[in-house]
């Protein structure tokens, strides 16, 4: 054998050795590997990735609106996150923030007049113990007055618990409506198309109306491995 023959040999040996150790490699990869692969199959991934749309399908689906209307009911704006209505929660403690501001005046005032009516009344009846402890704004008016005034901040200060029991309901209700209108499909696929068409029994054109029904989201199910 000369010394071409030994490379020949050689390099053929080397070759072998090499694509022997690539297909050991290619074996270790696939099995550290995530992705499972079986003769005459196709890889499929452990887990199985969802478009956006397919995302907000799932979401709907899961969506329970007796949860928005408890936790509505419980914290207002909470119901509005569970719907992932974020930008109207702002808008509900805006809402509610405005009669708790005036149960907090008319209350604050309610005291100072109903104090200054009965001190002034106490004063008719010889008592003027009370009477320079009015508050300075009220010092000034009678009887007559304070007791107008006293009843004013008293229908006031009623109002607007009302007014926040009002808006509470609300936006517990705002919740619950929007909660069951999640579960329905509202993309931007047209349901309903119109065709025009003729008519051969007849020989005259006509529409074509056609309505395609979606069927309800399914659950989305995950796919473990």
């Amino acid at each position: 054998m000369n010394v071409l023959q030994k490379v020949v040999v050689i390099g053929m040996m080397m070759l072998a050795g090499a694509t022997t150790v690539s297909y050991a490699q290619k074996d270790t990869s696939v099995a550290g590997s995530p992705v499972l692969r079986t003769a005459g199959e196709q890889r499929l991934p452990d887990t199985v990735i969802l478009t956006r749309k397919q995302r907000d399908s799932a979401l709907r689906a899961n969506h329970i609106p007796r949860k928005a209307t408890r936790r509505s009911a419980i914290l207002p704006g909470w119901g509005q996150a569970y719907n992932r209505e974020y930008w109207k929660i702002p808008i509900v403690y805006g809402v509610l923030a405005i009669p708790t501001v005036a149960y907090i005046y008319n209350q604050n005032y309610y005291k100072k007049t109903k104090f200054a009516f009965e001190a002034r009344l106490k004063e008719q009846n010889g008592d003027s113990s009370d009477v320079s402890l009015i508050d300075p704004e009220l010092s000034g008016l009678g009887l007559g007055s304070l007791q107008n005034y006293r009843n004013s901040f008293r229908q006031g200060r009623d109002y607007s618990i009302l007014w926040f029991l009002l808006a509470w309901g609300l936006q517990v209700v705002d919740a619950t409506v929007f909660g069951h209108l999640r579960q329905f499909n509202i993309s931007n696929d047209l349901s309903m198309q119109v065709h025009p068409q003729f008519n051969p029994v007849n020989k005259m054109p006509s529409l074509s109306l056609s309505l395609n029904l979606r069927e309800p989201a399914r659950k989305a199910k995950t796919l473990a491995r």
